[in-house]
């Protein structure tokens, strides 16, 4: 590996990939680790060849037998875990007259990267306070979270212990204060930042009581369904949502709707992670959450949910939104009850990795370091049910 060695930095590479432009990746991992997690999106040709193979070929001189059959168009964007190997592929192939790049810090960058846009029309902005709905977007695991702005105060939803130096940043430049740090429900696909952007701020941590009753041993605010935060001159309501969790709960504010895990704009969440032999019961839990619970929000509420699909495309603004009327046009709301909790309970996705332990860190039981902690929970979050159109 050499200082010029060609790259792209994930940001980059990031948005080319939610602009569908062409993305031809080369992957060097193995193979059960290229099918478990990857970069995808409408514009990626991806190809898996491990590492050793590269090897014999530059030993064989064969590099062009080894690109052959590496499918897709534009630059060959080279893939391993850290960018350590990928650098030297990157670098070998750039030298021959390939053109080549190397994913700078590879899948862990990718995995350190974070975007925020703000989701437009969620909030009333009256012109002299300043008010905004900003989504934070963890492209490599689909999760999603949120800042509601106002009147120089913040809340923080569904932060990440990964990010909190960020948040805190991002606070400063825009000049407000942190007031609440709030998680929807005890995550299980990562670690939460409450306990740490909290400390950070000096802001009040917020949890859904029933969330606490499942053993939380910090001490945190509770907040039940119909009860109100103030934002500046925003108000969050909570809205108890159950059924991915028995805490799940949503928080109305302004024109949006923070759905948590319960609705995706392409889908509902799965039951089955906090007691898997009760997953019929959380889903029907959750079937009355989106048709009774949800049911006095008009089509023109904005869904501001808490993970995207793989490979999913943002909106024009840079974020996964949609209006609760065509969330209301997926095929699962044209199920009736019974026929609902069969189709989410016998197909559902394999687990997050890891979740018991990242569920036991999340309710303060275990500890982990903030590299542990990063190790975790790579990978696909794995929150959604099947996907709605299959």
């Amino acid at each position: 590996m050499t200082d010029d060695t060609p790259g792209i930095e994930p940001e980059a590479l990031q948005a080319q990939i939610d602009a569908g432009e062409s993305v031809r990746l080369l992957d060097l991992r193995n193979r059960d680790e290229v099918d478990e997690w990857h970069l995808a999106g409408s514009g990626v040709s991806l190809t898996q060849k491990p590492y050793n193979r590269f090897v014999q070929a530059r030993v064989t001189g064969d590099l062009d037998e080894f690109l052959a059959d590496v499918e897709g168009e534009g630059p060959i964007t080279v893939v391993c875990a850290r960018g350590e190997a990928s650098a030297e592929v990157a670098a070998e192939l750039a030298g021959g007259g390939y053109d080549a790049r190397n994913l700078t810090g590879g899948m862990e960058g990718w995995a350190r990267l974070l975007l925020a846009s703000e989701v437009e029309d969620a909030v009333p902005d009256d012109g002299e306070a300043d008010a905004e709905l900003v989504q934070y977007r963890r492209p490599s695991s689909g999760c999603l979270g949120y800042a509601v702005v106002s009147d120089g105060q913040a809340a923080i939803v569904d932060p990440l212990r990964t990010f909190t130096d960020r948040y805190v940043a991002d606070a400063r430049e825009r000049g407000v204060d942190i007031e609440y740090v709030i998680d929807t429900h005890v995550h299980a696909d990562h670690i939460s930042g409450l306990r740490e952007l909290a400390a950070a701020t000096d802001a009040t941590p917020v949890m859904p009581a029933p969330a606490v009753d499942r053993g939380v041993t910090d001490d945190v605010e509770t907040v039940a369904d119909g009860e109100e935060l103030r934002v500046g001159d925003l108000s969050m309501e909570a809205v108890h949502a159950p059924g991915h969790t028995t805490g799940m709960t949503a928080f109305a504010v302004g024109d949006a709707l923070l759905t948590g895990d319960s609705l995706f704009v392409d889908g509902v969440a799965r039951p089955d992670l906090e007691r898997s032999d009760d997953a019929a019961a959380f889903a029907i839990d959750l079937y009355r959450t989106l048709t009774e619970r949800f049911a006095r929000f008009p089509d023109e509420t904005v869904v501001a949910p808490g993970h995207h699909g793989e490979g999913a495309t943002p909106d024009g603004s840079g974020t996964f939104t949609a209006l609760l009327g065509d969330c209301r046009d997926l095929p699962v709301f044209a199920l009736d009850e019974e026929s609902f909790v069969d189709r989410i309970t016998e197909r559902t996705p394999p687990r997050p990795a890891n979740h018991e332990r990242i569920v036991a860190i999340n309710l303060g039981r275990e500890s982990a370091t903030d590299d542990d902690a990063f190790e975790l929970e790579l990978g696909p979050n794995n929150c959604a049910a099947a996907p709605a159109d299959d």
